[in-house]
């Protein structure tokens, strides 16, 4: 028996990346998975099970559309009877500091980062009410921790989630539904890919543990949250960062 099965969940940001490794290893162990995103994934879903344990559905969905949220969480219920786990991990970067950011792009951010989470938890908690309970699982990072030159939309949007997973794990306790931040350090994905070399670097060289991680590695922190074996563990942190902000 898998640490998940029986369990019904929704991955924002599924197609690839940190989205992609969570959702493919919740379904290996036996959830059913809604993995949406804005981009097509890039590769085959997970193979399906005969009572749909080990699915990873893939659909679209963009994190500030308040009514696609609806249809999703809807339809999530409507096929699969319930929904027991939401993982907040949809988000962009953004590296101008204040006085370089344009309006368009703060708002761009906070409207993924942000605002994308609040419309997801507001949308997934009357289903984990109806489920009797259920794990939320928000996507931070070190750097809604700590500071970096620059990043201005960013830093804040990370801090913020922070910030609205305590509120949320105080708020909705007594309906037996927790909510915990991971806050990843650098992760081999398109986001920090498409980061200059020097940047990466710079990173890596201010981990302890003297590397990047995979997507996989955020995914198992994720698992944890997840599961029944954290159920006395809610409003808190999982920091997944080699060290980096215990220096």
């Amino acid at each position: 028996m898998g640490r998940l099965t029986g369990k019904v969940a929704l991955i924002t940001g599924g197609a690839r990346g940190i989205g992609r490794a969570t959702a493919e290893l919740f379904a290996e162990q036996g959830a059913v998975v809604t993995a949406v995103d804005i981009l097509d994934p890039v590769a085959p879903a997970a193979p399906t099970g005969d009572d749909g344990a080990g699915r990873v559905e893939h659909g679209p969905l963009d994190v500030t559309d308040e009514r696609g949220w609806a249809r999703t969480v809807a339809g999530i219920e409507e096929r699969h009877g319930r929904l027991d786990i939401l993982v907040n991990n949809a988000g962009v970067g953004s590296y101008e500091a204040v006085h370089e950011l344009r309006l368009d792009e703060w708002q761009r951010v906070v409207g993924i980062n942000q605002t994308g989470v609040f419309l997801g938890m507001r949308a997934a908690i009357p289903a984990l009410r109806r489920a009797g309970g259920g794990s939320i699982v928000n996507i931070s990072s070190i750097y809604g921790a700590a500071a970096v030159p620059g990043s201005l939309a960013y830093q804040a949007t990370k801090g913020a989630v922070r910030s609205m997973t305590r509120n949320a794990a105080i708020t909705y306790a007594p309906d037996r539904i927790r909510a915990n931040a991971v806050l990843p350090g650098w992760i081999r994905t398109p986001m920090t890919e498409a980061q200059t070399r020097e940047f990466n670097d710079a990173v890596i060289a201010s981990t302890p543990l003297g590397r990047g991680a995979e997507p996989r590695d955020i995914g198992y922190g994720c698992l944890y949250l997840a599961s029944d074996e954290s159920s006395y563990v809610t409003g808190t942190d999982l920091v997944i960062d080699g060290g980096f902000l215990a220096r």
